[in-house]
């Protein structure tokens, strides 16, 4: 079973490589971020030409997540459902066959000691209790999505440019290794352990060319699924060409 993640910063401005995507690639189950989009003006018929059903929670301009999967998803869930007046589209659930699997946006937290980044701490904290309240570490739980943290410095091409940055300041890396705690095996750092493996560069100061990246995109499974990885890579091959997202997809073979 093929899991993909991609945040495609804009699934308009990126809707030719999705359907490019798709049909050359063809996972199971596509997790998306960054829609920019409210739900009406998501492909969603392009999308069922290419095979797949779509669980959307977009968002106007900005934020929005999706689930896409070859095979009926049920018991959609968006949002934290914790109470909170929180209208950021950033989180969305589905069950695939026996996979509960989340598509998750993390918020970026603009700079270390802004409103923003407090925003973010909280976020995060938020989602470890979503977790313990509707789930445990026992059930075939997949969390997918730009999580906006390099865990540690092997994440990072460069630490020291980066080591004060919203993606690697200590609480952010902290909450990510909660995440952990509570029961999550990261599955791209499973199969390349010696690190170096980028998901993101920022389009500025050539970013890309020089390799300047960090991996804030992940796989997170549950241990009983997370034995099951065969693979997982970065195709960083989608950063390349014409108009490409500043992401690049990350994908994992289970075998299930």
């Amino acid at each position: 079973m093929k899991i993909a993640t991609w945040n495609v910063n804009s699934v308009k401005a990126r809707k030719e490589r999705l359907l490019a995507w798709l049909a050359k690639h063809s996972p199971d189950v596509f997790c998306l971020q960054e829609l920019k989009t409210e739900d009406a003006r998501f492909p969603l018929e392009e999308v069922r030409a290419a095979g797949y059903e779509a669980a959307l929670h977009g968002q106007k301009t900005y934020n929005g997540v999706a689930i896409l999967s070859r095979t009926p998803m049920r018991d959609l869930r968006a949002g934290l459902d914790d109470g909170v007046d929180d209208a950021q589209a950033r989180l969305i659930a589905a069950t695939v066959g026996d996979l509960r699997v989340l598509s998750a946006y993390v918020p970026n937290g603009s700079e270390v000691g802004s409103d923003k980044w407090a925003y973010k701490l909280a976020w995060l904290e938020r989602l470890a209790a979503y977790l313990e309240r509707h789930h445990d570490p026992g059930q075939r739980l997949l969390l997918c999505g730009d999580l906006n943290i390099a865990p540690d410095d092997s994440d990072v091409a460069r630490p020291d440019e980066w080591k004060d940055s919203v993606l690697c300041a200590p609480p952010a890396r902290a909450a990510f290794q909660k995440l952990v705690r509570w029961g999550l095996c990261d599955v791209l750092r499973q199969a390349h352990p010696q690190g170096g493996v980028y998901s993101w560069w920022d389009y500025r100061m050539l970013g890309f060319p020089k390799n300047n990246g960090l991996r804030i995109d992940h796989i997170l499974a549950t241990p009983e699924l997370a034995k099951l990885a065969r693979s997982a890579q970065v195709d960083r091959d989608e950063r390349k060409g014409q108009s490409p997202s500043d992401h690049a997809p990350v994908v994992a073979e289970f075998a299930l």
